[in-house]
């Protein structure tokens, strides 16, 4: 399984409606609030190549980006190959 990373806030409903998405992939990932750990919003900032919302969606170190470009891949069948690589 790939390793998936979401930099996420509690209060925020895309984060909610990408974490349910992979939910229902049945797939495992680590979320990253970045209102409990300010400091990791710079880090989120600088490795989505400047990405200041969230979520921001690493797949595999890969950057995806939000929960609207998750849902493209999945739309255009390719999410699944990324979460089994």
């Amino acid at each position: 399984m790939a390793t998936i990373e979401m930099y996420m806030k509690p209060t925020c409903g895309f984060c909610h409606a990408a974490a349910r998405m992979l939910d229902s992939k049945k797939a495992s990932y680590a979320t990253i609030n970045i209102l409990a750990q300010p400091a990791k919003r710079a880090e989120m900032i600088q490795r989505a190549k400047g990405g200041s919302t969230v979520p921001q969606i690493f797949i595999d170190g890969k950057h995806i980006g939000g929960y609207d470009d998750l849902n493209a891949l999945n739309a255009r069948g390719k999410l699944d190959a990324l979460l089994k690589a």
